[in-house]
Order: C-alpha cells, then sequence, then structure tokens
C-alpha cells in the first residue's frame, strides 16, 4: 500500500500513525508465543492458548534427537481423561522406546492423526506439525508450574554435562 503514496502522502500517514495508536490507546507488541509455551522435565511441551483452555503437547525437539529416528507413536484416546505426569502414550525410535506424560491435567480433545501414518514428523518438525494431541486443562494453573524455555534450556544443559 505504501509503494502506491506518493513520498508527501507517505510523511502525512506516518506521522497520524502514533497520535491514533495512542489515542486509541494501542500498544503494539510481539506475538505472545514465548510466555504461552512451556516445558516438562521429561521432554514434553505444552503451546497454551489461554483463549481456549487448550493446550497442544508434543515432545520436545531435544527429547526426538536423543530418541533418534521415530518410527511408531501411540497416542491417548480423544475424550480421554488425563492426569499431569501421567503416561498418555509411547515414542518408538530405531534406538529406544519411551513413554510420553501428561505435561498437563484435562481432556483429550484432538490428536494428530498425521502420526499414525507419518511417525518421523516428529523428527522433521516435534514443535511445529508433529504435535501430539490436545488437551482442554482442568487446571490451567498446572501449566504455570512448567518450566519457561530459558529454564527448560538450563534443564537440557544439565542432563548433557
Amino acid at each position: 500500500m505504501f509503494a502506491a503514496l506518493t513520498s508527501t502522502a507517505r510523511t502525512a500517514l506516518r506521522a497520524n500513525v502514533k497520535p491514533v495508536a495512542r489515542t486509541l490507546n494501542l500498544r503494539l507488541t510481539a506475538v505472545r508465543f514465548a510466555s504461552t509455551t512451556r516445558y516438562s522435565t521429561d521432554h514434553e511441551y505444552v503451546h497454551f492458548d489461554d483463549a481456549t483452555n487448550i493446550g497442544t503437547v508434543g515432545i520436545t525437539d531435544y527429547a526426538q534427537k536423543a530418541l533418534g529416528d521415530v518410527v511408531f507413536v501411540e497416542l491417548p484416546q480423544v475424550d480421554s481423561e488425563v492426569t499431569q505426569a501421567d503416561p498418555i502414550g509411547a515414542v518408538e525410535s530405531v534406538k529406544a522406546a519411551s513413554d510420553i506424560y501428561a505435561p498437563v491435567s484435562g481432556v483429550v480433545t484432538e490428536i494428530n492423526e498425521q502420526l499414525n501414518d507419518q511417525a518421523n514428523l516428529l523428527n522433521k518438525d516435534s514443535e511445529g506439525r508433529g504435535w501430539l494431541c490436545k488437551i482442554k486443562l482442568s487446571n490451567p494453573a498446572e501449566f504455570e508450574q512448567l518450566l519457561t524455555e530459558k529454564a527448560y534450556k538450563a534443564h537440557c544443559d544439565g542432563e548433557s554435562e
């Protein structure tokens, strides 16, 4: 849009944006992903959407690297109730098998069906398209008790020493 404007019009538009933003009490803020993702010490993550009270759960990049090539994923059942720290599934790789633990309590609302045919999505994009399930949190305070990104990185650094 700016390219079609004359330089005088662009200058006038820029000059008026700040006063309008102040009048409307608008703040330009960064996307809030950093504060909406937390981690368990068992290497699961939760991307939490506080508008829907749903957390997207998966294994971290650190976990998928430790496991190696993933060949099978066992997921929880939709509508099943899960309790924080209880096993909800498993991941099998060419190197090992590992349980998946619920990082939060709630009801499973959705599972990533793609993993049935493409378990290696965990290796390709574990914290994106390789998510495991979505949980409607019964106790959102549990999310706040999980590790921040900085604390999780420190936890991982301590494990690798």
